[in-house]
């Protein structure tokens, strides 16, 4: 199995990382403005991307340390795969360390998605220190799959 592994410093409390990771006003703020569903533990959220798809996602777990999502639909190489956000405080800062983690092998897909999970990373950090991200659809466009 493959995984996308990402880490980022954020200038904001705990508790505003973990509330912009499980509640969907703030999850529309930084991944899509398409966000519906229930955040917390036991609840599923889905994210919808116009034309170009959806993901659905369960949610396994919601603590302030870690969050736990299984895809349950959407491209069929996130299918069964598992997305890990463990925020922890540094000082100032609350860090992210971020997993997507399951994927069967690297295809070029999952190197798209490793370049956008980065830039949506970026997008919550944004909306945490200036109080504006770039979801989809004005996220930052990679090229020819956007």
């Amino acid at each position: 199995m493959f995984d996308i592994l990402h880490r980022v410093g954020i200038k904001a409390p705990l508790a505003d990382v973990h509330a912009a990771l499980t509640q969907v006003d703030r999850l529309a703020g930084w991944w899509t403005t398409d966000t519906t569903g229930e955040g917390q533990a036991g609840g599923a959220l889905a994210f919808k991307f116009g034309e170009r798809g959806f993901i659905d996602v369960k949610v396994l777990a919601d603590q302030p340390d870690r969050i736990l999502w299984e895809v349950t639909d959407g491209p069929p190489e996130w299918i069964g795969s598992r997305i890990v956000w463990a925020p922890n405080v540094s000082g100032d800062w609350t860090v992210v360390m971020f997993s997507h983690t399951g994927w069967r092998e690297p295809v070029e897909f999952m190197h798209d998605c490793s370049t956008k999970w980065a830039l949506f990373l970026m997008s919550l950090k944004s909306l945490l220190e200036t109080g504006k991200g770039q979801p989809w659809p004005d996220e930052i466009s990679i090229g020819d799959w956007d």
